[in-house]
């Protein structure tokens, strides 16, 4: 079915401008006066434009609007209401004109016959590969509105897990810079002009001011190149972790690491439970819910490890003797899928495991916080009491010669 793009008056005369989808400009009128809108213009149809072209000239949608459209058409589906009805009421329930449109599109292909997961698979930028295996297991057990529901949840929770991750980060890392740059411009702007002073006299200066004076000078003199060299480390940093051996090394030493390990293993355990609770819930099997989980971890070691849980599975072991084997999610998650698998509630023990994860993640990251606060602080301070003291040294050393 066309889209038309309209503009139209609402009760209150207000402009509106948007798409709807119909047959003809005639039944575009009366869906617009249906909603209680009052035509002004109505354009030609999107569809004559080729799918290909609309999928590229619209952006994607972002991570928001995939939830909010997942959490309206769960609640629609789940209502009895028909999918292509649910999509063209979330399509004209959104105020983004790029979103509209890439509904609509799918609308269209379910009108023709397409399976929803098959339509979504025409805009692959929008809808991942996980996201439509998730829709095609409720297409196939018959529980759309049920899957929907618990993949909107899915996103969520992952969407805010990668929110605190980040979070958590931004002002310790705020104030190191912030920090160190005080610390580098009183060591730039501040020190020699206290070194001129000295210098104005012929005594041999205390080893403090000596080292700090030659900090200073260090940085005045070859701090743009340890600037640059810093860049290209970071640089070279970062392609060497899109190579897959350096990116397997390096995720491996980060679980060893005291703080940073627990917080990763436990922010891929949650992600990992909660979406093979999601896949095997929506009738996926086990085995394509693993697999499909397994795309979800972040680490690199993890997810190499976790190929043997697949393996072992597949050969007819259980999912908890598979990650016992793999050892590198929280033995919590290992307790509670084995205690699922026994008592035939996988899926509710998989998400009582995400949201047990997700709480210690919470709290490790917010203790982690507060002791790095104060250590940076600390850190600063001490700095700063250095420099205040091989400024101050001379000066009393010059006062006891005077009164001498």
């Amino acid at each position: 079915m066309p889209a038309f793009e309209y503009e139209a008056l609402d009760g209150a005369g207000r402009s509106r401008r948007g798409v709807v989808a119909a047959d003809s400009p005639r039944q575009a009128r009366r869906e617009l006066r249906r909603l209680e809108l009052t035509p002004v213009e109505i354009s030609a149809p999107r569809s004559e434009r080729p799918a290909s072209g609309l999928w590229q000239s619209e952006p994607r949608l972002s991570a928001g609007e995939l939830v909010t459209v997942t959490r309206q058409l769960a609640a629609l589906i789940g209502a009895a209401t028909p999918l292509e009805e649910a999509l063209n009421a979330v399509a004209l329930q959104t105020d983004k004109p790029g979103a509209r449109t890439r509904l609509l599109a799918v609308r269209e292909r379910v009108m023709e016959g397409w399976r929803f997961a098959d339509a979504l698979g025409e805009d692959p930028r929008s809808f991942p590969d996980l996201y439509r295996a998730v829709i095609a297991a409720g297409e196939t057990s018959g529980d759309l509105g049920g899957v929907l529901e618990r993949l909107a949840t899915m996103l969520e929770k992952n969407r805010a897990m990668k929110g605190k991750a980040i979070a958590s980060l931004i002002y310790p890392a705020a104030l190191a810079v912030v920090a160190g740059g005080v610390v580098t411009a009183l060591m730039i702007f501040v020190v020699p002009k206290i070194v001129e002073q000295f210098n104005a006299f012929d005594a041999q200066l205390p080893f403090l001011t000596r080292m700090v004076i030659g900090v200073s000078d260090a940085i005045a003199n070859y701090g743009a190149y340890a600037l640059l060299a810093l860049i290209v480390l970071g640089v070279g940093f970062w392609r060497a972790m899109k190579q897959k051996q350096f990116r397997l090394a390096f995720d491996r030493q980060l679980l060893r690491a005291p703080i940073f390990g627990n917080l990763a293993r436990g922010v891929d355990g949650a992600r990992f439970a909660r979406t093979l609770a999601t896949l095997f819930a929506g009738g996926a099997p086990l085995l394509d819910s693993i697999v499909g989980a397994q795309r979800t971890v972040s680490n690199a070691h993890i997810r190499d490890r976790l190929e043997r849980t697949v393996t072992m599975v597949s050969e007819g072991a259980s999912l908890a003797a598979g990650l016992r084997r793999a050892g590198v999610l929280p033995p919590m998650l290992t307790h509670m899928v084995a205690a699922g698998e026994r008592s035939g509630a996988l899926p509710e023990l998989l998400d009582k495991s995400a949201l047990q994860l997700e709480e210690e993640f919470e709290t490790a990251s917010t203790v982690a916080l507060r002791l790095l606060e104060p250590a940076i602080i600390i850190a600063m301070g001490g700095a700063v009491l250095v420099i205040v003291l091989s400024i101050m040294l001379p000066i009393l050393r010059l006062n006891s010669l005077a009164a001498g």
